[in-house]
């Protein structure tokens, strides 16, 4: 009996360590990812009052934990059932990605004369609009982690794939949750570092202590930080769409084997995202002036 719940326990003990050793190999797999997926995320949470930085930071934080539960199942049914079918769900993603690094680097260069409006108008906007305004990034950031996630899930789960299916959900899932938790919790961490600055300061009793001076370090680095992220972010967008492209489709790899690799990953992205914007804003302007002569 003695002997039987031993080797029990030792069954247990050499589950758990693989389950340890997979979820590491599985993290450095998708450390990549998860930089891009910071990078972005944090561009996404930031523009907002200061007062609403965290309920929208926790919106947004919700909305990515319930796309991991959609996503976790579905993937684990597809890899069982329908395998065939993941790769062109991830090229459909990898597009919308490219798509949205494309538009904010042409909106960069051709500001849209009604943003610019709202851009001067900005003080007098009126409750209303501000929720209407952070519905619409909470959501758009929402459909980006998702795609995001996406991708974290199915590497992960490629680390996995000879081994049991217990073993598969449990390395996949903390994979998955350690994408949540860790990159909102950096993400919060950004936003409010001006906040902590000011406190610093406070702390200090004003500019001139060490404390002080780091209060005003922090509150002064924090605008340079998210215009940096916004770099970073529409970059790392157009990086993941173009790895999502270069790894799936093999005459691509070849065609651009000659290239460094992130150079050629730059590019895809970019070549695919001004295509799709390309396409969006051609069928835009149709729609624009077929209903114009209605």
């Amino acid at each position: 009996m003695a002997s039987g719940f031993f080797a029990l326990f030792d069954d247990v003990a050499a589950l758990l360590d693989d389950i340890a050793t997979m979820s590491k190999v599985a993290t450095k797999k998708t450390a990549g990812i998860l930089a891009d997926d910071l990078a972005v995320n944090a561009e996404k949470a930031t523009g907002f009052a200061a007062s609403r930085e965290l309920p929208v930071l926790w919106a947004i934080t919700k909305g990515s934990l319930l796309n991991k539960l959609i996503i976790l199942p579905f993937i684990f049914l597809l890899s069982t059932f329908a395998n065939w079918l993941i790769v062109p769900i991830l090229l459909v993603g990898g597009l919308y990605l490219a798509y949205e690094g494309a538009e904010k680097i042409y909106e960069y260069f051709i500001p849209h004369p009604e943003k610019e409006k709202k851009t001067r108008i900005e003080p007098d906007i009126s409750k209303e609009k501000i929720l209407v305004h952070e519905k619409a990034k909470i959501k758009s950031a929402i459909v980006t982690d998702f795609i995001l996630s996406l991708e974290i899930i199915i590497i992960a789960l490629g680390t996995v794939l000879e081994k049991p299916l217990f073993v598969q959900i449990v390395v996949v899932s903390f994979t998955a949750l350690l994408a949540t938790v860790g990159v909102y919790g950096v993400v919060a961490l950004i936003v409010r570092m001006d906040d902590f600055g000011y406190r610093l300061l406070q702390l200090g009793g004003g500019s001139s202590t060490v404390s002080g001076k780091m209060g005003r370090l922090l509150i002064n680095a924090l605008p340079k930080v998210i215009r940096f992220l916004t770099v970073i972010g529409t970059l790392a967008m157009l990086l993941v769409a173009g790895g999502i492209y270069l790894h799936n489709i093999e005459s691509l790899h070849h065609l651009l084997a000659a290239l460094p690799s992130m150079v050629a990953t730059l590019l895809v992205g970019l070549v695919t995202g001004m295509v799709a914007l390309t396409v969006v804003k051609m069928f835009g302007a149709v729609a624009k002036r077929s209903g114009s002569a209605h």
